[in-house]
């Protein structure tokens, strides 16, 4: 793949595994350095920081809770100090609560509000002013087809990807005189380990939903981030891009 963004630095939040880890990698084998950020998972963010410098760019991993804004504005600033810079933001971090209304706690609600969607408004933010004095910058937030629509049993997380589809085309109205552009990937089914647990049963009828027949990949998604944040994609803010397998028909 061309080196694109070569010079450029990508922070990918969540960028230890499924989508989060694909977008890493594409990024970087497009030339970007990267910022493979992560919450627990350790191991997994190394591995994922390894394949990236493998291909031949500066890959550093960051350990930050960033549904809390001082470790969101802590990972933004670490970029900065260590890589020189942040010009592209992948809000990707995300977790799900599989409850209805009526049997989900208010703290299963908070958690998933704060890392899905509060995480992506404090990352935003923290990166704004870097983007701004360059006159040059790339966000994309990572929601979901389940965000344009609901979802028995996942009012968080609906709503939760709801709000990052509203904070999207906010952003891009503030920050397109900056050069910053703002965009939204909503997936449908994507093969993660989020979707591991679901049952043969439920998998087959869900397919049958999915025109193309099939639970997209993660690289699929990848690589609308990729499009976005290129050249390709410099006349795209605040757009809505929907890789589902016309499953939302």
């Amino acid at each position: 793949m061309p080196a694109v963004f070569s010079g450029q630095v990508a922070v990918v939040t969540g960028g230890s595994r499924g989508i989060g880890r694909a977008c890493v990698l594409a990024l970087a084998a497009a030339g970007a350095d990267v910022v493979v950020n992560y919450v627990n998972a350790a191991e997994a963010a190394e591995s994922c920081r390894a394949e990236a410098a493998a291909l031949g760019v500066r890959a550093i991993a960051v350990q930050a809770d960033v549904g809390d804004a001082a470790q969101a504005r802590r990972l933004i600033e670490t970029a900065e100090a260590e890589l020189g810079r942040v010009d592209i933001l992948v809000n990707n971090a995300g977790i799900a609560r599989a409850k209805t209304i009526s049997r989900m706690s208010i703290e299963d609600w908070d958690d998933v509000l704060r890392t899905n969607l509060s995480s992506a408004f404090y990352c935003t933010q923290a990166a704004i002013p870097g983007m701004r004095a360059r006159a040059h910058g790339r966000i994309v937030n990572i929601a979901s087809m389940t965000g344009q629509h609901g979802y028995v049993g996942q009012a968080s997380y609906t709503a939760a990807k709801a709000g990052m589809i509203a904070l999207t085309k906010t952003t891009a109205l503030e920050l397109a005189r900056y050069g910053i552009t703002a965009n939204v990937v909503c997936p449908g089914s994507v093969i993660t380990d989020m979707s591991s647990v679901m049952s043969e049963e439920y998998r087959a009828g869900l397919l049958e939903r999915i025109p193309l027949g099939r639970q997209a990949t993660a690289e699929e998604i990848a690589a609308s981030v990729v499009f976005l944040c290129g050249p390709g994609g410099a006349f795209y803010t605040g757009a809505e891009l929907n890789p589902n397998g016309g499953q939302f028909m």
